[in-house]
């Protein structure tokens, strides 16, 4: 049997997670008390069922059953003893969390200790941070639709056919003037490359393009950073399994997040694949560049 513990922020899509887990088949419980998930997942072991998996949603909606540090500990002692466990984490922007609960109206469960609205996202982040630390999948819903969330969420499940949890990357590029993304493990900042911005014929193309691309990939710089940084992730990786990381998401940033994160992190993706890890690549803020192309930007932007 496989279990699915499904974890994360109120508001951020926890409850859409579940629905759509148990439309594909797996056996959904929701708002559950930590304690009681060995004693379910005992039950399960013991008991011929259908089922090929089993969806177990707890968060802080428990309150004072519910301590993340001890369900963290719980969830790695359960595999520990062998069984087969993912956790998937939901989240999303502050932002976002406040404007879908002032659309719904509804009450955020740590209203109910007496902090505000906007105190209660932030406490519950803070809370939530050990459960964060050891998630198999990190999905953030800020900017998603909810399709785009059922197509990572069936990507995620694709990896439950395997016996035991493989490591995975997430290469992920982005622009700085946009911020950090908040689930990087690895952050390269590769703005000291020269950038095709400047150049006429490559500044509305991406790092997508064979000629931004070629641009970014043959200057001698790239190429004595890229020997360097795969090095590094030669050396860090099995570090990282040896810890019992699942997980790894390694952000590559420039000015907007168009052209050299882009480019590199195409290409570190790809060396990731080589070694045979499963790896996948997103770009943040590409979509975003791309639609200001048609717009005026200030000088210094790209």
């Amino acid at each position: 049997m496989k279990y699915l513990i499904v974890t994360g922020q109120s508001g951020a899509g926890k409850s859409a997670c579940v629905r759509f887990l148990e439309d594909k088949g797996s056996f959904c419980m929701d708002n559950i008390p930590p304690m009681m998930v060995p004693k379910l997942i005992e039950a399960f072991d013991t008991t011929h069922t259908r089922y090929q998996t089993a969806t177990i949603a707890v968060d802080v909606r428990s309150g004072e059953f519910f301590d993340a540090a001890a369900v963290a500990r719980m969830i790695r002692e359960l595999v520990q003893m062998g069984h087969l466990i993912e956790t998937i984490f939901m989240e999303a922007s502050d932002e976002t969390i406040l404007n879908r609960y002032k659309e719904t109206r509804r009450e955020h469960p740590l209203c109910q200790e007496g902090l505000t609205l906007g105190q209660a996202i932030v406490e519950e982040r803070v809370r939530l941070q050990p459960l964060r630390e050891i998630a198999n999948h990190v999905i953030d819903t800020t900017n998603i639709s909810s399709r785009t969330m059922n197509k990572l969420l069936e990507k995620h499940l694709s990896n439950l056919t395997a016996e035991e949890p493989s490591m995975r990357a997430e290469v992920m590029s982005f622009g700085f003037k946009r911020g950090l993304p908040r689930q990087a493990d690895l952050v390269v900042d590769v703005r000291f490359l020269p950038n095709p911005f400047y150049i006429e014929t490559l500044c509305r193309h991406s790092g997508l393009d064979d000629d931004v691309r070629t641009f970014v990939m043959e200057h001698p710089v790239t190429k004595e950073f890229m020997v360097k940084w795969k090095d590094l992730l030669t050396f860090l990786i099995p570090h990282y399994k040896e810890e019992g990381k699942h997980r790894v998401v390694i952000a590559v940033g420039c000015t907007g997040g168009a052209h050299r994160s882009v480019a590199i992190a195409e290409a570190i993706g790809q060396f990731l694949r080589e070694q045979g890890m499963p790896t996948e690549i997103n770009h943040r803020d590409l979509i975003l560049e791309q639609a200001r192309w048609n717009t005026p930007v200030e000088e210094g932007e790209s």
